[in-house]
Order: C-alpha cells, then structure tokens, then sequence
C-alpha cells in the first residue's frame, strides 16, 4: 500500500504537502478549487493559461496565489506540458531572460529541476499525477505524469537529471504526489492498458478488471510509485495524498468529470 498523509491547509485554497519539508529548506503545496475569480468550468482559482480561461482571470488568480503564500517567489514558473518526457533543468541564467523568455524555455516541458532558490516552479494537473521531489542537496523538482507520461517514464527522467546532473541520493529523494485521478476512477481502453503492460509495468500490481464493465482500471499513482522504486527511491520516502480528483471534483479540478475546457489544480515547489 502506498502511504498517505494528512495534510493541512494554509488558505482555504492552498494545502501545503508536509512530508516534503523535513529541514525547513523547502515548501510545497497545491491548490483547491475555490477562492478564485474564474468562471463556469474554470471556477474558480483557475492559474493555468493555456487551457482556454480568460488570461486576466488567470493573471488575477495568480497574483491571489501568491500573495496567500507564506513565502513569496520571486518567480512563479509553469511549463506549457504536452504529455511528454521532457525535462528541464532550470538554471540562474535562465531567470535573466524576463518573464517571457524563461516561459519559452519551457514550453513542451512536462517536468522541471532546479537548485535556485526562491523560484516556485510547478505543473498543472486536473486528473494527471503531479508529483513534487525534494533532495536535502537541495534540489527541487515539479513534474507532470498522465498516462503517456508515465508510460514514457518522465518520472524516471527528471530523477536522473536530479541524480546523474547534481548528483542527488536517490534514497534521499522525498517525493509527493498530490490529488489526482484514482484506481478507482480511472477506467481506459484496452490499448491503455496494452501500452502499461508494453512497457514493463507489473500489471496486477497497478491495475483491476471492473466486473461489471469487463473495464480495465489503472492506478497511476501506484505506477509512478513503482518507477520511483526501480530508481532506488525508498517507499518509506513516497507519499501519495490518496484524494481522487474525480470523485472531489467539486474541491479538485478533474478533466473527465468537468471535459478538457476546465480548470487546473497547481502543485508547486520551492527551495527557502
């Protein structure tokens, strides 16, 4: 079973992910629904751009958001994901470019690594996995696991940059995942299921036959849990928020029950 955790809130729209910040060097968090300013399916704390809600609502949302944050970056960093496997490593010189230029280093980035302090980076989900990682060498990562992501083993890919490019412990590594779809939840079609299974995944391990749909389900939190794992990730150090968004789509974004012109939940990390 993988662990779960109970969480506090620091607003009534942040939640902040407390396993993670061992020595105080670090915060990390995500977000609720409410508490925004966006409207019909992106209602309400909508920060994600490029979804299709109005950009001075986002702009707006954002400025809420950090503003609520106990500790204020100085940038907040999103990439533009596209369920891929690519990873950036996020460095000072990347900040001298301005707002603009830093965001067009990261369009078609699903997962981020950086060693700055002080830049919250983070990734938008609404039923995908997004897992935040901390090393007490102090390196941070935010990334972005749908099924074609975790099929392609992004997960796997950010590790080693943290591991291969700052040298990080991987049995230091802490990661948590926040709010995503469940085994539950998640029903997909035979070719889902053939592309896990083509991939290496122990399929009884992370997935169910529904008996009354003959509906294969996939736990993609366990099966993130098991890439980590097979990185030389300790189980103990894995924490999972055990919270579908699916279920609590009212609470949590979710892209099935809402359709794919809705909001997103943030989860973000930062190096204090």
């Amino acid at each position: 079973m993988r662990r779960t955790w109970t969480v506090t809130a620091s607003s009534p729209f942040i939640v902040e992910c407390l396993p993670l910040d061992a020595d105080g060097r670090v915060f990390s968090f995500y977000t609720k629904r409410g508490g925004g300013c966006s409207t019909v399916a992106y209602a309400s704390m909508n920060c994600t751009h490029y979804c299709g809600d109005s950009m001075d609502n986002v702009m707006a949302n954002r400025a809420t958001l950090i503003a609520a944050l106990p500790h204020t970056p100085q940038r907040l960093l999103l990439p533009r994901q596209v369920h891929g496997v690519k990873v950036h490593d996020l460095r000072p010189d990347d900040l001298r470019l301005g707002d603009e230029g830093a965001q067009h280093l990261l369009d078609g980035v699903d997962a981020i690594v950086t060693a700055v302090k002080g830049v919250c980076i983070a990734v938008s989900t609404a039923d995908c996995v997004p897992l935040l990682a901390y090393s007490p060498e102090g390196v941070i990562a935010a990334i972005h696991a749908g099924w074609r992501g975790t099929v392609a083993g992004i997960v796997r890919r950010a590790v080693g940059v943290m591991t291969g490019t700052y040298g990080c412990d991987p049995a230091r590594i802490k990661v948590y995942m926040p709010p995503s779809i469940s085994l539950q939840a998640f029903e997909v079609g035979d070719e889902v299921y053939d592309a896990f299974a083509g991939a290496g995944f122990e399929m009884p391990s992370i997935s169910m036959r529904d008996a009354a749909s003959c509906k294969w389900h996939i736990d993609l939190p366990e099966a993130n849990t098991r890439l980590l794992l097979a990185e030389g990730l300790s189980r103990e150090n894995i924490t999972a928020s055990g919270i579908c968004t699916y279920a609590n789509y009212q609470e949590y974004f979710s892209a099935r029950r809402l359709g794919a012109a809705s909001g997103r939940m943030l989860s973000g990390i930062m190096l204090i």
